[in-house]
């Protein structure tokens, strides 16, 4: 019997969510994503001990900062997996820039620019960049030089509107933590896949996209169970946890398409000016503190692996 992974793979691309490189190994997906807390899980893994050892010694040569040195580790980490994968490598700039247009445009560019010092060309990069509205004026900025983007901690329709706008190449519209926000608004142990507010989130986003002939690509991350996962299969891609992937691939029930282009509503466009776009966050409880929230713990994670590298260089 087929497995439900190989099942998905047949309707949706299947991104990797971590940047493990046995997990990419052992799952082979198109292509694989990361962010500051996934490199911090990445370096902590004995597998990882060389290239960490070899990117500090090769830090303190250059006479770098601890925290230069964990820009160049990010991009060595995704080198080693963009050697794996056959597609795209999501490489995060600092979440601390979230709201720096010119500061995320510089980072950006510096990210492309030790890719290709390591022979991985930036056809095979997205830059990952919150979905704040400098950091959607940054995308449409790199987008312009044929910088590809990935725009993350994506929670509501007024980012994905503002997304397509600015003609990001992709969003990453996060279906659990908008399911953990309601739960607890809502005091909710569980939702049947059917009113599952982050699935239905993500399909509100896809029909939208859909009905009015959007390029932008919709990658669904965030999940919490495989239900989340089934209920949106054929959306464009769906970057999922090994630990997911792997109930997936021992799953031998059928697995319907439940996202079609073909099925498309047909949804009106929705006018988008920076004004409008405060104004729609502002009044989504769940939208703005969520969006805080990840921004705040991907730069604690950042400044984790930053004393982590900064022990090692000491020590």
């Amino acid at each position: 019997m087929t497995s439900t992974l190989a099942q998905l793979r047949d309707m949706t691309v299947v991104v990797a969510d971590t940047g493990e490189v046995a997990a990419v190994k052992q799952y082979a997906p198109e292509d694989c994503t990361t962010n500051p807390s996934l490199v911090l899980k990445a370096i902590s893994d004995p597998a990882t001990e060389a290239l960490l050892a070899r990117e500090i010694e090769a830090g303190k040569v250059a006479g770098l900062s601890a925290s230069a040195v964990c820009d160049t580790l990010t991009v060595a980490v995704g080198s080693e997996l963009a050697a794996i994968v056959p597609g795209r490598v999501s490489t995060e700039v600092d979440a601390c820039l979230s709201f720096d247009v010119d500061a995320s445009v510089t980072r950006a560019r510096a990210i492309i620019a030790d890719y290709a010092a390591r022979g991985v060309g930036k056809d095979r990069i997205l830059i990952k960049l919150a979905a704040t509205w400098e950091g959607i004026r940054a995308a449409e900025i790199l987008q312009s030089e044929g910088i590809d983007c990935n725009l993350t901690l994506l929670f509501s329709m007024a980012q994905a509107v503002a997304c397509a706008n600015a003609d990001v190449f992709l969003i990453s519209p996060f279906v659990g933590r908008i399911t953990d926000w309601y739960k607890k608004a809502e005091g909710r142990n569980s939702y049947a896949p059917d009113e599952d507010p982050g699935v239905k989130s993500v399909q509100g986003i896809y029909d939208y996209y859909k009905s009015n002939d959007i390029n932008t690509v919709v990658m669904g991350a965030s999940f919490r169970s495989t239900d989340q996962i089934k209920a949106l299969a054929g959306c464009d891609r769906l970057t999922i946890a090994p630990s997911l992937l792997e109930e997936l691939e021992n799953d031998t029930s059928g697995l319907p398409r439940v996202l079609s282009p073909d099925n498309a509503t047909g949804v009106s466009k929705i006018d988008m000016d920076e004004v409008t776009f405060r104004w729609m966050m502002n009044a989504d409880a769940m939208a703005i503190e969520k969006l805080a929230e990840g921004i705040r713990n991907f730069d604690a994670d950042h400044q984790k692996l930053i004393a982590l590298v900064t022990d090692r260089m000491n020590g």
